[in-house]
């Protein structure tokens, strides 16, 4: 049976995406065992296809993947501490009608009014998506507040606990590197940690 798995990771042509891809390959390929559903390209009917789809809705969407999901893969690199993609939303504390976004992917259209008319307090068991976390950071603190297995991979070698962004501390005991070297010496991901983490 599939284990619904949410990657998070930073998907930027220089960020962790080569991580990703060989976590993908794993979960599709008929080598490994691991049988799991990457829930972070769960494409059908994406809040992201919309033109207006704003920072606020991929949260809330991210929200629903991770609390579909039994465990979060959560992808470290050098540039993780820095990314603030996501981060710019001015709702808080600020009417409606003061508040302007760019509508996500949507850069050349402008920004717009905020289209959320009345804010609430989050519920209990969601991060409310109406804040200034970075979309990665978000996606921490809802597997966090969802109580889900959390895995920490470095994109490295080695253990790189300077990677770690503020908001990971006190897990730098859970996060380990992803790659390791072969019998031949070759850079392979450490797919035994993974498969263990699972519990597969």
């Amino acid at each position: 049976m599939s284990k619904q798995v949410y990657i998070s990771a930073d998907y930027a042509l220089d960020g962790d995406s080569e991580v990703v891809e060989v976590l993908q390959k794993w979960g599709k390929d008929n080598i490994h065992s691991l049988d799991f559903i990457d829930m972070s390209q769960v494409n059908s009917g994406s809040v992201a296809g919309d033109p207006d789809c704003r920072p606020c809705d991929l949260k809330n969407e991210f929200n629903r993947q991770i609390n579909a999901s039994s465990a979060v893969i959560f992808v470290v690199g050098n540039k993780t501490a820095d990314r603030m993609a996501g981060s710019n939303c001015p709702r808080n504390g600020k009417s409606q009608f003061e508040s302007w976004c760019t509508p996500y992917k949507y850069n050349a259209n402008g920004t717009k009014w905020c289209k959320v008319s009345t804010t609430y307090a989050a519920s209990s068991d969601n991060v409310g998506s109406i804040n200034t976390y970075s979309y990665l950071r978000h996606e921490f603190e809802q597997a966090k507040k969802a109580k889900k297995k959390i895995i920490i991979v470095y994109n490295s070698l080695r253990y790189e606990s300077d990677w770690l962004p503020g908001y990971m501390a006190g897990y730098e005991r859970l996060a380990h590197p992803f790659w390791k070297k072969n019998y031949y010496g070759e850079k392979v991901g450490d797919y035994d940690f993974i498969k263990k983490e699972l519990g597969l």
